[in-house]
């Protein structure tokens, strides 16, 4: 007889975030930039630990988050009628897997 408990089932999801940044020494943005916009797939049991586990990790890496607006999980925007791509869906993936903050695309702003 195994000791072993069935593993329960992960409660983990993954979240799409957009997270607007200031400017912060460091932060590795283009020189004339004056913040920018990330696109980030982040996991948790609920968005408000993985907007918290963003930031955090956002500061972690000398950015300077301003504001977080939330998209939902894989399925919240798949009703909402968005249109994800495979690249998508495998970066969400990985996020969940690796219970990771992936940041999928940065666009800076300029004046």
């Amino acid at each position: 007889m195994s000791d072993k408990q069935p593993k329960k089932p992960s409660r983990q999801q993954v979240f799409t975030l957009l997270v607007e940044i200031g400017r912060k020494e460091g932060d590795g943005l283009p020189e004339k930039a004056t913040g920018a916009a990330l696109m980030v797939y982040a996991s948790g049991v609920d968005e408000a630990e993985a907007v918290r586990e963003t930031v955090a990790i956002l500061k972690q890496a000398d950015t300077a988050p301003l504001d977080v607006s939330g998209y939902g999980t894989l399925e919240e925007r798949e009703s909402e009628g968005h249109d994800i791509s495979e690249e998508e869906r495998g970066l969400m993936q990985r996020a969940l897997q690796e219970n990771a903050v992936i940041v999928a695309q940065v666009t800076p702003f300029f004046d």
